[in-house]
């Protein structure tokens, strides 16, 4: 029988436990539910929710019978050394996420299970990484369509020559919130693009100048218009179209998303190159990336194997945004990466 891994929950609110009463009633939500940390934690038969913790009390107090958890705490150290889980997943605001992660790494955790964004800058991204490596800790990131078999059966195409040789990836995912929401188009782009280094990036954000107090940015920008040259020469962009939906264009096909995900067109070249014949996207299971996410892990324990969705590929993506910034700060040039402003602070007040 597989092992039941115990797992806390630290933040209750919309992604910790909330979310799922947005979804629930649009026609994707098949594809989403369970959704938040407590509900796919819950769903999982690998994991045990056996607390939750929020600074606010009566949340924690609300959502630990939602989900009809055992106990709940008002401080996720206490917590931690109270219940010793296996797993954390952390889902509070982004300020605190760097300090958290490095905690329940340096006190036993064996897995997490963090919200994106990462952190606020790339110096905390560099102090997680270290905890995390340090002490052996599995960690995926919460960009669920890495961990979806839709998005994994695409890249079991492009990794198996269906397409040819990958020119571009494309995210169209709108002129949204750095942090907050293209996190996700920056790790579809690197999935899609065989997860390679980067060398560059160049983008042009959408902000006031009084955002800006020295090396910090008040706010969370929107990216008009975003580059990536990844190092094995696949060209990535995000752009403004709305979806989400993204695009992979080989030598020989192309797969694009539709409508966030529900289906997939998938064309090949037949006797013409430039004539590209649509095909069957092959049937896949429909599962939520939050608990398929969650799994991993606890099949990661089970092995000593890698996860899906490591830390390291967790700061390469967010790296991507935050030197998009960087490069609109210093007037559109490129930005090598690794960056060399790893002080620079994005985030809105009260985070």
């Amino acid at each position: 029988m597989a092992i039941q891994y115990k797992a806390c929950l630290i933040g209750c609110g919309r992604m910790g436990a909330t979310i799922d009463d947005e979804v629930k009633g649009r026609p994707d939500s098949f594809l989403w539910l369970p959704f938040s940390h407590a509900a796919a934690c819950v769903a999982c038969d690998r994991t045990e929710l056996v607390a939750v913790s929020d600074v606010v009390a009566e949340k924690a107090e609300s959502i630990r019978q939602r989900y009809n958890v055992p106990r709940c705490y008002t401080d996720y150290r206490e917590m931690i050394a109270k219940e010793k889980p296996d797993i954390a997943c952390i889902a509070t605001r982004p300020a605190s996420r760097a300090e958290i992660t490095i905690f329940v790494a340096e006190n036993g955790v064996k897995g997490i299970y963090g919200e994106k964004p990462l952190c606020c800058s790339m110096e905390e991204a560099d102090a997680m990484v270290k905890a995390v490596e340090k002490y052996g800790v599995k960690f995926n990131y919460g960009t669920q369509r890495r961990y979806m078999p839709f998005y994994r059966k695409m890249r079991e195409l492009i990794d198996s020559d269906e397409i040819g040789d990958v020119q571009c990836v494309i995210a169209q995912y709108g002129v949204s919130s750095a942090l907050w929401g293209l996190t996700h188009a920056a790790d579809m782009l690197l999935y899609m693009a065989g997860d390679p280094e980067v060398d560059f990036v160049q983008g042009t954000i959408v902000c006031n100048d009084e955002d800006w107090e020295g090396n910090r940015l008040n706010t969370d920008p929107g990216i008009a218009s975003g580059y990536v040259r990844f190092s094995n020469g696949v060209h990535g962009y995000n752009t403004a179209g709305t979806g989400p939906e993204f695009e992979v264009c080989g030598t020989k096909g192309k797969l694009r998303t539709l409508n966030n995900g529900m289906t997939c067109q998938f064309r090949k070249a037949g006797e013409s190159t430039r004539i590209l014949e649509e095909v069957p996207f092959p049937d896949v299971s429909r599962e939520t990336g939050t608990v398929m996410g969650i799994k991993d892990i606890a099949e990661a324990l089970d092995t000593g194997r890698e996860v899906q969705g490591p830390i390291q590929l967790a700061r390469r993506s967010q790296e991507m945004l935050m030197g998009m910034i960087e490069s609109h700060r210093l007037g559109g040039v490129r930005v090598s990466l690794p960056m060399v402003n790893r002080s620079l602070y994005v985030g809105r007040p009260g985070w």
